[in-house]
């Protein structure tokens, strides 16, 4: 059966999980993502290194801009990484509830409304707009892929806005994305979805995934890792925490892997045949990557799981001839008894 396994021991981002997956799909299906028309966007690939591992980095520009160079305005501090100080948050979404125009945001970027000026500390000068979930419907339905990514896409979005309205208490059609968030996650998703389609797993598996630790700075306050709303999204799922201080799983990362895995575990009985290496951007002591391993795995019978000794047979006979002492193996070697074994050995 052909099996993708993720390895999630750095957490899971919509942009590093495209960018390992680039490393192993067919080279048009890259090509093609890179000239797919989302509205405003542009979906490059670059090699990038973490701790001497060389992988893929994926960037998605929405107008020029890349929503994860937030780490570049300086927000958060040691131990409160903001979104996208890790890299993994490029595709976070902005939430905007009516009435009032709270920001329910768990970004650090603050954007006026109505033709205010934005805050000082922004460095950009143009109005975005609010997408909502019937916006984002939309756009994905008019794109040039197949009905199947649609399909995948659209529920991966709904699960986002779902776990979105859950965690700000309103309703999804209240649920507002911003522009950069809204169109950088549409081409995670759409992305993800399109190479996961033309790479052709019968089955996906996972491992546990490492969410991070500590607590990310926002608009409006300090939350704690993993975000309420990847906590929603990640409902059933097995995952963790260690000494990696910041946020390591974002929601539509969490979204992406909850809804395409059929199990979460070890690494399958597989014969890998291509190995995919996403790149993040933030620098931590562990390398901050996202491995994929693609082959062919099969189940495997009762007898088959029994232990093949024939390792350590020949083993014992290296170390037998070594010593000058004999071993009866008998004429049909696979006839491996223990209690032939010289007693100093066994």
């Amino acid at each position: 059966m052909k099996t993708l396994y993720i390895e999630c021991n750095m957490g899971i981002a919509g942009d590093m999980l495209m960018g390992a997956l680039a490393e192993i799909a067919p080279a048009e299906a890259v090509e093609k993502l890179r000239t797919l028309k989302i509205p405003g966007t542009e979906i490059s690939f670059e090699h990038g290194e973490k701790c001497g591992i060389g992988g893929t980095r994926a960037h998605v520009l929405v107008h020029g801009e890349e929503e994860g160079s937030v780490g570049e305005h300086g927000h958060g501090n040691a131990g409160e990484h903001s979104h996208g100080e890790h890299g993994h948050d490029t595709e976070h979404v902005h939430h905007h509830g009516h009435g009032g125009h709270d920001h329910d945001t768990e970004h650090a970027h603050h954007h006026s409304h109505g033709g205010h000026d934005h805050d000082a500390e922004h460095v950009h000068h143009h109005e975005h707009h609010h997408y909502g979930i019937e916006d984002i419907r939309s756009i994905i339905n008019g794109l040039p892929v197949s009905a199947s990514v649609k399909e995948n896409a659209l529920a991966i979005y709904t699960r986002i806005a779902s776990a979105e309205s859950k965690v700000h208490g309103q309703p999804v059609s209240e649920i507002h994305f911003h522009e950069v968030g809204a169109m950088d996650a549409v081409a995670d998703v759409v992305g993800n979805c399109f190479l996961l389609e033309a790479i052709g797993a019968e089955r996906i598996v996972s491992s546990p995934v490492n969410v991070g630790s500590g607590s990310v700075r926002c608009a409006h306050g300090i939350l704690p890792v993993p975000a309420p709303a990847t906590a929603e999204i990640l409902k059933g799922t097995e995952y963790y925490s260690d000494e990696i201080r910041g946020e390591l799983c974002t929601p539509t990362g969490a979204a992406i892997l909850t809804h395409f895995t059929d199990e979460i575990g070890a690494r399958p009985r597989m014969r890998v045949d291509s190995v995919g290496i996403g790149a993040g951007t933030k620098d931590f002591p562990k390398a901050n990557i996202l491995r994929v391993f693609l082959g062919e795995a099969r189940e495997i019978s009762g007898a088959e799981e029994q232990y093949d000794f024939r390792p350590l047979r020949l083993q014992l006979v290296n170390t037998v001839l070594q010593s000058g002492e004999d071993i009866p193996l008998g004429k049909d070697e696979r006839a491996f008894n223990q209690d032939d074994l010289p007693s100093k050995i066994a």
